[in-house]
């Protein structure tokens, strides 16, 4: 992120997503060393999670979407699309069990 643009960056602290990040985090440095692992995919996949844990994340996601723009489009598009069917899975359960 330069100088030039003003994004604001919105956190949403989650306990689970963190812990989710910091693990395929750690299995990416992993990666890096042992042959047997993707050590980029494990370390993209990490920054992904956290992105709306930290800020420096934030800044890395940033960095990966003025890279490769349209990986990134295609990305959050299918996170919103999982969100919506995982919304509609939830309220169907509820709604089966007399909740909702």
């Amino acid at each position: 992120m330069d100088d030039r643009t003003s994004t604001f960056i919105t956190l949403k602290p989650r306990p689970g997503r963190k812990a989710l990040g910091l693990f395929f985090i750690v299995l990416g440095v992993l990666g890096l060393v042992l042959p047997f692992l993707q050590g980029f995919l494990f370390l993209a996949l990490g920054i992904f999670v956290l992105r709306d844990q930290y800020i420096w994340a934030a800044n890395r996601w940033a960095w990966v979407a003025g890279r490769w723009p349209g990986a990134v489009s295609r990305i959050e598009s299918l996170e919103t699309s999982l969100n919506e069917r995982v919304a509609g899975w939830g309220m169907r359960v509820r709604r089966a069990i007399g909740r909702g």
